[in-house]
This record gives C-alpha cells, structure tokens and sequence, in this order.
C-alpha cells in the first residue's frame, strides 16, 4: 500500500530583506525539486506562505532544511494526509504580499489582533456567546460551507475586503468579533485592519478553519471546507471529499449540483443572465 501524503499549510510574518528573496526562492526551490516535494511557496519582504506535499519522510527532512533559516524558524505547520499527491509541480513566488489585501499600513509581523483558540471559539458558540462571527474568505469558498451564522461579506477576492468590512452596521463595532478564514493567515492583516476603522474588540481564529477541525471536528460547522490544491475540499475530518471544480469557471462543486452536462450549476446560470464566466479564482 501506497503511503499517503502529507499535506503542509504553514505561514509566518516576519520581516524578510528583499534582496535576500532571491537567495531564499532558489534554495527553498533547490531543496524542494531535490527532494520531490510539490507545492506553492510565497516569499515577499512581508513573510512565507506554503502549500506542500510529500511522503512523512520527505516533507520532514525538508522542513528541516527550511528552518535553517532563523527567519523561517517556529513555523505552525497544520497537516492533513491525502492518497494522492494534490499538487502537480513546485513553485516558488516573490510577491508584493504573501496574502493580497492592499493595505500598505496593515503589518502582521510588527502587530495584529489577539488570538482566540479553536478551544476557546467552540466555547463561545457552547455558550451562546453574542458575538460576531465573520468569514473573510471568498464567496466561492463560503457556499460550500461556514460557521453557524457566519456574517457572510460576498467578497470575490481578499483585496475585496477593506470595502466590505467598512459597510458593516455600525452597531456591529462594539461587539466582539471573531474573524477567520481557511488556515489563518487572511485574519492576520482583516483583523488588524478592522481596529483601524473602529471596531472595538476584533479576535482571529487561531488556525482557521483547518485547525478548528483538528480540535474539534465539525461543530458549529456546516459543509465542508474549500483547499487550494487538487482536492478542492475537504470535511471536518480533514479527509477530502467527493466536491470537483468545473473546468469552465472554476467554481467548486457539491455533490448535489455535479450533474452530466456540458455546463456545470454555475456557468448555466451566468449563461443564462448573460454574465461572463471566468477563468479562475483567486486562491487567497
């Protein structure tokens, strides 16, 4: 039998020379290609963002060597496994961002918002806790699933975000507020931001969503869970799961809205109001 994947999803803010990023790119892309490792790295002045994939001894010894770099150091890896290797090739990015939101003011990696643990959120919902509780992830991502009474911002990109978030009521502001995305890293800069425009009391789920499902599976949960790679999503086990992605507009489809046609649930529906389909979507 086969032994299965291991799937990383790490990121980290730190302050990282620009002319170093090119010295970084090639040995990170080095190792990796040496190894066999597949996936996608985002080096900017801001960070590193990853996505990668190899068998337990592989993806071991290459995180190793990626924290050879002191900068690299103290990554918080979030894991799952996978059958098949769910990225095709290696890639390794110099970006403007590591995530893109484009708010030059907003730095991570000198200050953001507080912390709340995926204990702690499950807690809050037990109780029945008022609070606000905001996606900051693409529409694409939230129809396949979402906390229970999630604010839903109808964002079609994270640069999307500073628009929306400021035309949330007013009375929204002197709550408390936990915002959360897939691993982590988008709450970084959208809670930070958020204090900045007058909301008083703004939390980011620690890990996202992956890391909620790792402590307490699907509660307070409903779907499934949009991932940027082959697998499309997985569920509260972290195991993909039967969702596809139409090859015409890229959007994720369920179970239910799979169907034999030419067209996929989507595309029948911007055909029919005369909207054009995109290509891609993206993967923030």
């Amino acid at each position: 039998m086969q032994e299965p994947n291991v799937n990383i999803s790490a990121y980290k803010f730190v302050d990282l020379l620009e002319d170093k990023l090119v010295e970084y790119k090639h040995v990170l892309l080095g190792h990796a290609i040496e190894l066999g490792v597949k996936g996608t790295i985002l080096l900017s002045t801001e960070g590193i963002n990853m996505f990668i994939s190899a068998q337990r001894e592989t993806i071991d010894q290459y995180l190793k060597l990626v924290e050879t770099y002191n900068e690299f150091q103290g990554l918080p890896y979030k894991e799952s496994v996978s059958v098949e290797q769910p990225f095709t090739r290696m890639l390794v990015r110099i970006k403007k961002e590591i995530i893109s939101m484009g708010v030059d003011s907003v730095k991570p990696a000198h200050k953001t918002a507080p912390y709340i643990s995926a204990e702690d959120f499950k807690r809050w919902y037990d109780e029945g806790k008022d609070m606000v509780v905001l996606d900051t992830r693409n529409d694409y991502e939230v129809q396949l699933g979402t906390f229970a009474g999630a604010q839903d911002l109808d964002i079609k990109t994270f640069r999307d975000f500073p628009t929306a978030v400021r035309q949330l009521p007013d009375a929204l502001k002197s709550k408390p507020v936990v915002t959360f995305c897939t691993g982590g890293i988008r709450c970084e800069k959208a809670a930070d931001y958020m204090n900045t425009i007058g909301f008083e009391e703004v939390y980011q789920l620690d890990g996202g969503i992956l890391k909620y499902f790792e402590k307490n599976g699907g509660s307070h949960y409903e779907g499934e869970c949009f991932v940027f790679d082959k697998r499309v999503s997985v569920n509260s086990s972290l195991a993909e799961t039967s969702v596809i992605q139409c090859y015409a507009c890229r959007m994720p489809l369920s179970t239910e809205k799979q169907n034999e046609a030419k067209t996929c649930f989507y595309c029948r529906g911007n055909y029919a109001t005369g909207q054009r389909v995109a290509n891609s979507h993206d993967a923030c």
